[in-house]
């Protein structure tokens, strides 16, 4: 019996330099429900010489699912690269192969609530039955809950929620508090993704480096996943994939099986500790 919030290990927590089923093992032996797969690496997995049958065939060979797939961006230009638009049609058919029913997406340039809710909401409208989740960052044009669900709500939109990520909502200098999440519907926030900071973060120049490169795994650092947590469970949200996204050149340089390994264990010690009601199978 699967987990009711899918455990995922987030496609950029094993990287971009591991072959598809190398990553499906490691998440598999770590303790992990799903994978995490990103445009790119799905992409990267048929440029292995693998065919959709072949890759839903690995998943099933290892009791495992791609739980979370992401990321489209740019989406708020008015004139989009081919590139942009055709990730996006790659994001649409992963939802449709994989049954994932979310699309985690995120918006670095830096508009007004309502450029960026009408161009939203011309994405929602693309997307039709996928779920589309803004991921507010600190340093994008997104970047804390207010402008995310300001942007969400002036879309107008039923597919149109929200995805919180631990490091992101601490980065943006926002405590662990249920009166930031006060006026947002529990339904409205799709999916989240924890992880964990240091206590000092990088200059704001670079803070984006940071978030690529150096973030910690769950109750590792500065202890912000257990409130985060908390605060995810006192609300009410039930994510429908709960993603470990710990970006580390360090952890990641251990190898994927024990990058796995290490964040799951993060992960699941909070959860312990937290959110046990989501570690039931």
């Amino acid at each position: 019996m699967a987990r009711k919030y899918p455990i995922t290990v987030s496609s950029w927590t094993l990287g971009d330099q591991c072959k598809f089923e190398d990553r499906v093992i490691a998440a598999k032996k770590a303790g992990y429900d799903g994978i995490g797969l990103r445009a790119e690496t799905y992409v990267d997995a048929l440029a292995e010489g693998l065919h959709d049958e072949d890759i839903l065939a690995i998943l099933d060979k290892h009791g495992m699912k791609c739980t979370e797939v992401e990321y489209i961006v740019q989406w708020a230009e008015d004139n989009r690269s081919y590139e942009q638009k055709y990730k996006e049609q790659m994001c649409f058919h992963m939802c449709e192969l994989f049954g994932v029913k979310q699309i985690n997406c995120g918006l670095m340039e830096n508009y007004s609530v309502e450029h960026t809710a009408q161009k939203l909401r011309e994405l929602c409208q693309r997307a039709g039955k996928w779920i589309i989740g803004v991921e507010p960052m600190p340093y994008s044009g997104i970047p804390d809950i207010k402008k995310g669900w300001a942007v969400v709500k002036a879309a107008g939109c039923e597919n149109a929620k929200l995805i919180l990520d631990t490091w992101h909502w601490v980065r943006a200098n926002q405590p662990c508090d249920l009166e930031l999440l006060a006026d947002i519907p529990a339904d409205k926030i799709v999916s989240i993704q924890i992880n964990d900071v240091w206590e000092r973060p990088y200059a704001k120049s670079i803070l984006r480096d940071e978030s690529m490169h150096d973030r910690l795994a769950p109750g590792t650092g500065i202890g912000a996943t257990i409130p985060f947590v908390k605060m995810i469970k006192a609300k009410g949200i039930e994510p429908a994939a709960l993603g470990v996204e710990v970006i580390s050149d360090a952890i990641l340089a251990k190898g994927i099986e024990q990058a796995a390994k290490e964040t799951f264990d993060g992960c699941y010690a909070v959860l312990k500790e937290a959110w046990p009601e989501a570690l039931e199978e």
